[in-house]
């Protein structure tokens, strides 16, 4: 299948985008802003587990999956990604890049997925973050990665999100589909998910 370029989606998702640099500002919850881009098909855990590429933390074999929409730019998805570490031994996340902040947003997210060990990656290009370092830097060669993250674009724009970082699951009880924008310390999102916090381990906050 032939992917579209970044640079093709930028008109069709450009309304979202600005959308995206409130939701992933000081605030860790952004709901959906009046004169969001409507919806054009209904989130399915379906659709993204067969069209969306991104990488998996947490258990392989555990039969929980939820998938988070994430921007390599914004602070919140970065917030977030501490914050549901101590969740992964109960539940595989995947986390699926997208480019809607700025052109390291694509290039970065591509990066993440090329890399041989994505988790690591991630928790350096956090780190780098954090340190005002900027992020990963983004080797050459990454075409298809970059027309993959424009695909998971372009899926969470149809499915009509207005912050990152998206979060699509079941939860573990009930069985119920989860969808829930913006960041949310452990606790909060292990209730989301209907999973339990593990002793001792440290609740991470969604503020940095």
């Amino acid at each position: 299948m032939t992917f579209p370029s970044f640079f093709k989606l930028l008109p069709a998702t450009f309304m979202t985008a600005s959308l995206l640099l409130a939701g992933c500002g000081e605030a860790p919850s952004t709901s959906a802003t009046a004169g969001a881009k409507a919806a054009t098909t209904p989130v399915s855990v379906a659709a993204i587990a067969a069209e969306a590429q991104g990488f998996l933390v947490g258990s392989q074999m555990s039969a929980r999956t939820v998938y988070v929409f994430f921007d390599a730019q914004c602070a919140h998805c970065g917030a977030l990604w501490n914050a549901a570490k101590p969740l992964k031994s109960q539940v595989k996340f995947v986390w699926i890049p997208v480019g809607l902040l700025n052109p390291s947003s694509t290039t970065q997210g591509a990066a993440l997925l090329a890399a041989k060990d994505p988790a690591a990656t991630m928790d350096e290009h956090e780190t780098s973050l954090l340190a005002k370092q900027g992020g990963i830097s983004a080797g050459s060669g990454l075409d298809a990665q970059k027309a993959a993250v424009a695909k998971n674009t372009a899926l969470m724009t149809k499915f009509g999100f207005a912050s990152v970082p998206s979060i699509v699951g079941t939860h573990a009880q009930t069985g119920a589909l989860v969808i829930k924008e913006g960041s949310m310390p452990t606790a909060a999102l292990a209730s989301l998910l209907g999973l339990s916090v593990p002793t001792g381990e440290s609740v991470v906050s969604p503020a940095r």
